[in-house]
């Protein structure tokens, strides 16, 4: 039993220093860059921002959108209630941008059970141009943004283009931590499978693709009683035989979770949603929580040889905390943050319905979807209109 223990123990200690190396040097796999006055590179391109409510940086978000170097863009900014006070916001942004081609769509109709994708059906017929970019209403982009974004798309074999982010805290203690979810485990994982073969993404903070692949696959009703609607829109375009292209832009999205409640409810729905679309790969997740892994392998296996490569492991991980998240006070969160991701990752495995505001999602949709089973709509899978569930 104790060969066993410190074998196991090694073994977890090799796994998550790898990893914690793998994280702290790899990139993700990007198209490279258009070259100045490549065919296709200004194409003229529809903008869809699904709006709910008015949100603490909405404004200053939307503006980084109205200032772009693309030479012809279209925003269709998009509501379900007619007293939404994103309205409001929309307007103030008409006004200092009166020479935008700008669309804001006030409709309530419901046409499946994700909300957010009921409002692009809704938008959806007022966006006139051949390429289409579909963008959560609390990031933040660079002036060009949509010329580097959208580049991809001039070559017939990319289905959909989408990108990292950068968690933006709004102030506080644990939208600072909720960043951290983002910048030290998010993006540094999906970098780590993008270098090993993975294309299996689609991120709701940027989707840019052709009208003619949205038409391939069906439109957005293919998508209006999905939970995870950005995944979905690239794995449909996958199934078609067309690439997945990662762009170089990065965006920031805000994080702004008040309290540790707030904070676990929304990661651990992003957990749940990981484990519903990926059940296997959830499973080995635990590699990724180094700290603990780490701590955990040295009580099983505490000899000379597991201290020297833990350390490695804890080099590693604290050197990709510095390059992401620098500063002293940041730094010290590193054990707080990968303990806070073991708990949810393990409470994850439990419940099939996950909080999101108001509403319950059904976070267990795909295997019934694979099998057609024809089950109608569950009420409860109502993401925000104005984000994905992320």
């Amino acid at each position: 039993m104790l060969l066993l223990s410190a074998v196991a123990g090694s073994l977890l200690i090799v796994l998550a220093t790898l990893y914690a190396l793998a994280a702290l040097l790899c990139r993700p796999r990007t198209w490279p860059r258009a070259r100045a006055g490549a065919p296709g590179a200004r194409v003229p391109v529809s903008v869809l921002k699904p709006l709910c409510g008015a949100e603490p940086r909405l404004e200053q978000n939307l503006a980084t959108l109205c200032t772009q170097s693309h030479p012809r863009f279209q925003v269709v900014f998009g509501v379900r209630a007619p007293d939404d006070p994103a309205i409001a916001v929309v307007e103030r942004i008409r006004l200092r941008y009166p020479a935008l081609d700008m669309a804001l769509v006030i409709d309530s109709r419901v046409h499946g059970s994700n909300l957010k994708v009921s409002n692009l059906i809704n938008m959806a017929p007022q966006a006139r141009h051949p390429w289409l970019v579909l963008a959560d209403s609390d990031v933040a982009v660079e002036p060009d943004y949509l010329e580097r974004v959208t580049a991809p798309l001039a070559d017939p074999r990319v289905g959909i283009v989408t990108c990292l982010y950068r968690g933006r805290a709004t102030g506080g203690f644990w939208s600072r931590l909720g960043a951290l979810f983002i910048d030290t485990w998010f993006a540094p994982s999906v970098a780590v499978a993008s270098r090993g073969g993975s294309s299996d993404f689609g991120f709701g903070a940027t989707i840019a693709l052709r009208t003619e692949v949205l038409r391939a696959i069906g439109g957005f009703d293919a998508l209006k009683d999905r939970l995870a609607d950005d995944f979905w829109l690239g794995e449909l375009a996958r199934r078609r035989g067309l690439a997945t292209a990662f762009s170089d832009v990065r965006v920031s999205t805000d994080v702004t979770e008040a309290s540790l409640g707030a904070l676990w409810r929304r990661e651990r729905r992003w957990m749940q949603t990981i484990r519903s679309l990926n059940p296997p790969g959830y499973a080995f997740c635990f590699v990724t929580f180094t700290l603990p892994m780490l701590a955990l392998g040295l009580w099983l296996s505490p000899g000379a040889w597991s201290w020297a490569l833990a350390s490695v492991g804890l080099c590693a991980r604290l050197g990709l905390q510095a390059r992401t998240a620098p500063g002293a006070g940041n730094f010290c969160m590193a054990p707080l943050r990968d303990c806070l991701l073991l708990l949810e990752w393990l409470s994850a495995f439990i419940g099939a319905t996950a909080q999101w505001r108001d509403h319950l999602l059904c976070v267990d949709r795909r295997d019934r979807r694979e099998r057609g089973a024809g089950a109608p709509p569950s009420s409860l899978d109502k993401p925000e209109p104005g984000r994905s569930p992320r």
